[in-house]
């Protein structure tokens, strides 16, 4: 795997983590009974996304290397996978 290769599939786990990860501790503006006239009462009141962006890196990170272990280390890739539909080909 280049290095290229490997910067765009960690791209793509990092942006995939980061969804599943925001909504994580969230407590909406209802919730705190803390509204802001003009806002929607269900806009986060503290989103630390900070955080949230430093736990993305981090399970990214270990993501991407078992990633990395399966395929470039043990040489397993998709057609490793086992066959269930069978074939129906005339060959």
């Amino acid at each position: 795997m280049g290095w290229l290769s490997a910067v765009a599939i960690y791209f793509i786990i990092w942006w995939l983590t980061l969804f599943t990860v925001l909504p994580i501790g969230v407590r909406s503006q209802a919730d705190e009974d803390d509204i802001i006239l003009g806002t929607e009462t269900g806009a986060p009141t503290n989103p630390r996304l900070g955080f949230k962006v430093l736990l993305t890196t981090g399970i990214s990170f270990l993501v991407f290397g078992l990633f990395y272990w399966i395929t470039v280390i043990n040489g397993w890739g998709v057609n490793d996978i086992p066959q269930i539909v069978p074939e129906f080909s005339d060959n």
